[in-house]
């Protein structure tokens, strides 16, 4: 066995490892929800506040472990800050890992896990989940693949190259509707709740441990980052119309949290990310949706 391949297989070993951490956990906060549940009704007492129970997929966004760019090692994402918003948090199982791009989330060991997860009702108060979470289509684009959509700046090139970034929204758009024909058949009539990111500067700006994701593909083809913040711009807006298109049509039960313009230049740590507090304003979007949909 070479050595990537080694250091691969030691990766995916500590992803389950979490992701059964994190289980073990949701479920003791399971068992403790349905105990108060059982004893308000010995008591023929009312539950107030119960907190929605979710399952969350995703990347980064969903899983991000710095502060900012670095110390101290701990969850600041929308997951972590939608935990702590509200009377009565929602409880989450958040199977979401950094870095995944779509593809990988809808692929076939991720879609295995989901539907354990999803058929497991120890990880549910009334049988399934009150919704998922769902973060995707970031890591399809940025990194060093991004220079793929880029037309060379040859002093008449656009910037954004509109027919070849389609094709990448269409895989991205598959992976979406493949979430909802799995939602489909397992968990039938639980809402999807996803986002469209919002829209960064690509200055290099990056954790020591990763990145940077847009700038290197922006000074390849001759980009300034002035010229590069408007495609970026570009080509976030356009992911914006792929899952904006998914929410209006109703068969697919899925709501579209509308987080673009919503962070500021000081509210970014790095190209991708936001600081801890950026998070919090993405999260209170999340709470808010879910607040209208699901507890009006």
């Amino acid at each position: 066995m070479d050595q990537p391949e080694f250091a691969q297989q030691a990766l995916q070993r500590q992803i389950e490892q979490d992701i059964a951490k994190r289980t073990q956990v949701h479920q003791a906060n399971i068992q403790r929800l349905a105990a108060a549940r059982d004893s308000a009704a010995t008591l023929e007492a009312a539950v107030v506040n119960r907190p929605l129970v979710m399952l969350a997929q995703g990347d980064s966004w969903f899983d991000y472990p710095l502060t900012g760019n670095g110390l101290p090692l701990t969850d600041t994402d929308v997951i972590a800050q939608l935990r702590r918003i509200g009377g009565a948090p929602p409880t989450i199982l958040n199977l979401a890992h950094h870095g995944d791009a779509a593809t990988d989330e809808m692929s076939l060991p991720k879609q295995e896990s989901m539907i354990a997860a999803l058929r497991n009702k120890a990880n549910w108060l009334n049988g399934k989940p009150d919704a998922i979470l769902f973060s995707a289509g970031g890591n399809d684009i940025a990194g060093e693949q991004f220079c793929i959509f880029l037309d060379f700046n040859d002093g008449h090139a656009a910037g954004l190259n509109k027919d070849r970034f389609a094709k990448a929204l269409g895989m991205i758009e598959a992976c979406y509707l493949d979430l909802f024909a799995l939602r489909d058949r397992v968990a039938p009539d639980v809402p999807i709740f996803g986002h469209c990111y919002d829209f960064p500067i690509p200055n290099g700006a990056h954790p020591s441990c990763a990145g940077p994701w847009l700038k290197p593909s922006l000074d390849f083809c001759n980009w300034t980052v002035a010229k590069g913040t408007v495609i970026v711009h570009d080509a976030l807006a356009a992911f914006r119309d792929v899952v904006k298109r998914l929410a209006d049509e109703p068969r697919n039960n899925f709501h579209l949290v509308e987080t673009q313009g919503t962070l500021k230049l000081a509210d970014w740590a790095n190209e991708l990310h936001p600081i801890p507090a950026g998070f919090k304003k993405i999260a209170q979007k999340f709470a808010d949706a879910l607040k209208a949909e699901l507890q009006t």
